[in-house]
């Protein structure tokens, strides 16, 4: 069997020091200093070039998978670049090549023009409920002046970032009575290995923010096929999401 070491960095990054705060009520400067910590954490690692892909992540609740209760995030650095990104990063390429356009962009743009899957929007931020969700109340947020990397986001507009993340997982934990989650910092791999792997990524590629209430249990369909059954609408989940 092909194998190799099992190089890489797993980090937990402590969100405050108040034990039963939950993201969402934090204040606004706390989640500034939650958001400045990531990039500079992802500005730090991406200097290793044993490191090809760095994802942030949080886990709220049992259900979702933490393991502790004070509020924290955490950071896995791994030697490889995880298989659902490599489809994105091949996805948004095809696109890109046959469009000439980055897909997150155009797709923006559209959910802003149809507004049927729009939770917020601000000057420099969406919400939206995906077209394709994969799970009841998915959200994703995006930035919407292009970017492949989280870590070149400025503190302006990481500021906005805090404010619209705060908004979001306030109206999901109200309407959803506080349920377990997860959201994940999709970015684009570490600049020095991508501009060799994949040229001209910071053209095709978006980085965004993936929110998943845990409130289905992924079964056997779902593990043998790799389809998911979402049992509410992504325009129904928007509407419940907005009627706040």
């Amino acid at each position: 069997f092909w194998k190799m070491d099992g190089l890489g960095v797993h980090e937990v990054i402590i969100e405050t020091p108040h034990h039963h705060k939950d993201f969402d009520n934090l204040s606004i400067g706390n989640i500034v200093l939650i958001l400045k910590t990531y990039r500079q954490r992802y500005l730090d690692l991406s200097k290793d070039k044993r490191i090809k892909y760095i994802l942030i992540f949080k886990n709220y609740g049992i259900d979702g998978g933490a393991s502790l209760e004070h509020p924290h995030s955490q950071l896995i650095a791994t030697p490889i670049i995880p298989q659902r990104i490599k489809e994105e990063l091949k996805g948004a390429k095809e696109y890109f090549d046959l469009k000439g356009r980055c897909i997150f962009c155009d797709y923006i743009k559209r959910e802003i023009k149809s507004k049927n899957r729009l939770i917020k929007e601000t000057e420099k931020y969406v919400a939206i409920s995906p077209f394709a969700a994969r799970f009841p109340f998915e959200t994703w947020i995006l930035p919407k002046c292009h970017s492949a990397r989280y870590e070149e986001t400025s503190d302006n507009n990481i500021l906005s970032l805090a404010r619209i993340m705060k908004e979001t997982l306030f109206r999901i934990n109200k309407k959803l009575n506080n349920p377990p989650y997860n959201f994940i910092i999709h970015t684009a791999p570490p600049k020095e290995f991508s501009s060799r792997e994949w040229p001209d990524l910071d053209k095709k590629y978006h980085w965004h923010i993936e929110i998943i209430p845990r409130l289905t249990k992924i079964a056997g369909f779902e593990w043998g096929t790799g389809f998911y059954i979402n049992t509410t609408s992504p325009e129904a989940a928007a509407r419940i999401l907005n009627s706040i």
